[in-house]
């Protein structure tokens, strides 16, 4: 198994138009990606910071992910919002 963390951080005052992009991109990912086991977003202390946490049975999900359309499309939807690149950590089940 491996897994994501991706921190990334939303725009002052952007932070309800974010999220609400993001959480189409968790419903389509769990909809749509058999070998995503789970993908959910959570919101730090920091309003303004966001935590995606991935779960993906082995690479070719996590590549299946990356090449989604919806990746792709509702992906580039969040970039205006977002402030700066995310930080992202990929792990593996040791």
């Amino acid at each position: 198994m491996l897994a994501a963390i991706a921190t990334l951080r939303a725009k002052e005052g952007s932070e309800a138009d974010f999220l609400a992009i993001a959480q189409e991109m968790a419903v389509a990912v769990n909809a749509n990606e058999e070998g995503c086991l789970s993908y959910e977003i959570f919101q730090g202390d920091n309003p303004q910071t966001f935590i995606f946490i991935e779960r993906y049975r082995d690479e070719a999900a996590t590549e299946a992910h990356r090449n989604s359309d919806h990746f792709k499309t509702i992906g580039a939807r969040m970039g205006p919002f977002m402030a700066g690149r995310p930080d992202v950590q990929r792990l593996n089940l040791a």
